[in-house]
């Protein structure tokens, strides 16, 4: 067992009661983020990569931005099955900041990214008790056999794919038949681009382009959906921050957005 000081920042959940989801005529189980009920643990800010230029783990850590970056990890962790997995693949980890958690949720952990940072990530996660054996590669050509994974993990990531469907594809092809993808995806209007403006400095046109509004059409063709979750919970268009989606392969005709 490692030593307190290089264990994981566990981020406390707000608190909240748990709500139970709702499930409408189309089928579809809708989630709210507040599930979660445990601290999120993330990797240390002290051991962070930064990867390449729209890798910012660090918000994570930062008053008020902080917070609203770890809605992502709750609308995910709240897609999760509630028992452990035999395997998760993460695509497009980053930094790696959010495989301490997915450890506590699978017996084998995997993760795949284009750049090649995945040793020294691997050896900062070693040092905080977390084995993951990661690779680099891109999500369109996925170096693992078919169907070996119980989940596939994506989020904020499959918006800077550049071939969406043929990443979709190989996710579909490693995934077991009871597999699922966990997707986490941000929210596209001027209130919520003028927020990360504010907050950041960033530019989410210039991150994205037109991404994150073809992106689940594009999924679509792929996947099918089987729980969605929002945050805010009551959004609507104009100032939804993240859309989660638990899918399974398939093509369907239902909309996602």
């Amino acid at each position: 067992m490692s030593s307190p000081s290089l264990r994981s920042p566990e981020v406390p959940s707000p608190p909240g009661s748990v709500r139970a989801p709702d499930k409408s005529r189309d089928g579809i189980v809708r989630r709210t983020p507040e599930g979660h009920e445990t601290g999120i643990r993330l990797l240390r800010p002290d051991a962070l990569i930064r990867t390449g230029p729209v890798d910012h783990a660090d918000w994570n850590f930062k008053p008020i931005l902080g917070w609203i970056q770890q809605q992502r990890f709750r609308i995910a962790l709240s897609l999760l099955p509630k028992d452990r997995v035999g395997r998760i693949l993460e695509i497009g980890y980053g930094s790696g900041v959010f495989l301490p958690e997915l450890s506590r949720h699978c017996e084998e952990l995997h993760g795949i990214d284009p750049h090649r940072w995945n040793e020294e990530i691997a050896g900062e996660l070693m040092k905080q008790g977390v084995t993951a054996q990661l690779r680099t590669g891109a999500a369109e050509a996925l170096p693992f056999e078919s169907e070996s994974f119980d989940l596939a993990v994506a989020v904020s990531s499959l918006e800077f794919v550049a071939d969406v469907s043929a990443a979709c594809r190989e996710i579909a092809r490693v995934l077991k038949p009871s597999g699922s993808l966990i997707l986490v995806t941000p929210g596209h209007s001027p209130v919520v681009d003028l927020g990360l403006r504010l907050l950041t400095g960033e530019s989410a046109k210039k991150d994205y382009g037109e991404r994150r509004q073809s992106l689940m059409t594009l999924v679509a063709e792929h996947f099918r959906v089987k729980e969605r979750c929002l945050f805010p919970p009551v959004a609507g268009h104009m100032v939804c921050l993240y859309k989660g989606f638990r899918l399974q392969p398939g093509h369907i005709t239902s909309q996602v957005a």
